[in-house]
């Protein structure tokens, strides 16, 4: 049997659609499961608070990985003589399995397993913030190891403004490496910094991942680079079966919400675009994908810094009456240490720019009460109250918005840098 690298696309769609179904046929029937353990939390942000399970990212990802677990064979059908000898159909002379495309996934799949895992026990322990923020850094030491151990490049193309001071290649060496692991920090932590109201989380993982499946279905036609094809194919592998476990999960999570998703499926979400970003070769264009989450992690930078009060949830606040959505504010303390100017000073900056509602001054021009630092209050603020359902479908469509701005730069302004 002669299967084309096309029709491993088609057993994935086939494993992504048969993995959604499970997932939306799954999920309720776990919901007393997890309450019954307390895994739950309270929906604040409705009127009768209901409790719904937390933590569902958690049997999401389970679903995820067992659909990765059945298609392994599949993209090494042809290696197989039915008798358990590897050899080529084609070419039986050939005699060399791709073992550093089976190393690529299975190192792939370790690294989403264990942030999985870790992220789970975040839910459950409830880890502080000064600890889980290097839980992704841990699970990618399976991906970093295959990179080493494979590929090794640590070169990275120069722009063209650059290229006649620095030349067209420079080499980081371990400081590539660590780019690797921020990019994986940064991939979880920004999705997990973008929530707080029902189906955000989800649905801005749902258009990074079906951004990134256009991306690289781009790359699928017309393309001689058997290289590039690949890297691509990979990254189609993991990107399909995630979308339609994503699409499940949505479907219950979105307003009103009758499951959570938990920091489970944040870091699930953030180490699967990691690691086909780093293992496709592709970070840079995934990172135009991320637009709003570096937006939105950047904008936080001073609560997140500490350089004001940051409460532990910056979600918006419920009017009970109206049942809209108001952005939620952090008290500034009057303070003359160094930090609190630079706090002042960051604060004055945002407000210039028209990033920032104040609600109180003090009578010498200082700030003394704004709106929480999130892109979600931010909306809020400058946009009125409005439903929480209504902010989700604005925040997911300046995310629609981000995505179709990262392909112009890839494929239109790239030529003026690259």
């Amino acid at each position: 049997m002669n299967v084309s690298l096309h029709d491993t696309v088609y057993v994935s769609i086939s494993f992504a659609i048969l993995a959604g179904v499970i997932t939306w046929k799954t999920l309720p029937r776990l919901a007393m499961t997890f309450i019954n353990a307390h895994v739950s939390g309270v929906d604040v942000l409705k009127t009768d608070r209901p409790l719904l399970p937390e933590a569902m990212g958690f049997p999401t990802a389970v679903i995820y990985l067992i659909a990765l677990f059945c298609f392994i064979p599949f993209p090494f059908i042809n290696w197989f003589d039915g008798e358990a000898r590897l050899v080529h159909e084609d070419n039986p002379m050939i005699g060399t399995f791709p073992y550093h495309k089976l190393g690529q996934i299975l190192s792939a799949i370790l690294a989403i397993q264990s942030m999985v895992l870790l992220g789970f026990a975040d839910d459950i322990l409830d880890v502080r913030w000064r600890y889980k923020v290097w839980f992704p850094a841990v699970a990618s030491v399976p991906l970093l190891i295959f990179y080493y151990t494979n590929f090794g490049v640590t070169h990275v193309i120069m722009p063209l403004q650059l290229r006649p001071y620095v030349g067209d290649l420079v080499d980081l060496g371990p400081f590539y490496y660590l780019y690797m692991v921020m990019l994986v920090i940064f991939c979880t932590h920004t999705i997990n910094i973008l929530a707080g109201i029902n189906g955000i989380e989800v649905g801005q993982s749902l258009v990074i991942a079906l951004s990134v499946i256009i991306n690289d279905l781009l790359f699928m036609f017309n393309n001689n680079d058997r290289e590039s094809l690949e890297a691509h194919l990979f990254s189609l592998y993991f990107m399909l079966p995630f979308a339609g476990v994503t699409a499940g999960l949505l479907a219950h999570n979105w307003f009103p919400a009758r499951v959570f998703v938990g920091d489970t499926y944040c870091y699930f979400a953030g180490i699967t675009f990691a690691v086909v970003g780093i293992l496709g070769h592709f970070s840079k264009t995934l990172v135009l994908f991320f637009i709003p989450q570096i937006f939105n992690f950047i904008y936080s930078c001073p609560q997140l810094f500490r350089l004001i009060d940051c409460p532990r949830h910056r979600m918006p606040q419920l009017n009970k009456e109206t049942k809209l959505l108001h952005c939620s504010t952090v008290i500034i303390q009057p303070g003359t240490s160094l930090r609190g100017k630079f706090g002042h000073l960051a604060l004055k900056i945002l407000y210039i720019l028209g990033l920032l509602k104040v609600f109180k001054w003090d009578d010498h021009g200082r700030i003394l009460e704004c709106n929480n630092l999130t892109i979600i209050n931010l909306v809020l603020a400058r946009l009125g109250p409005m439903s929480e359902v209504n902010t989700t479908r604005v925040i997911l469509g300046i995310q629609v918005l981000a995505s179709l701005l990262g392909f112009f730069i890839r494929y239109k302004l790239v030529q003026y840098v690259y």
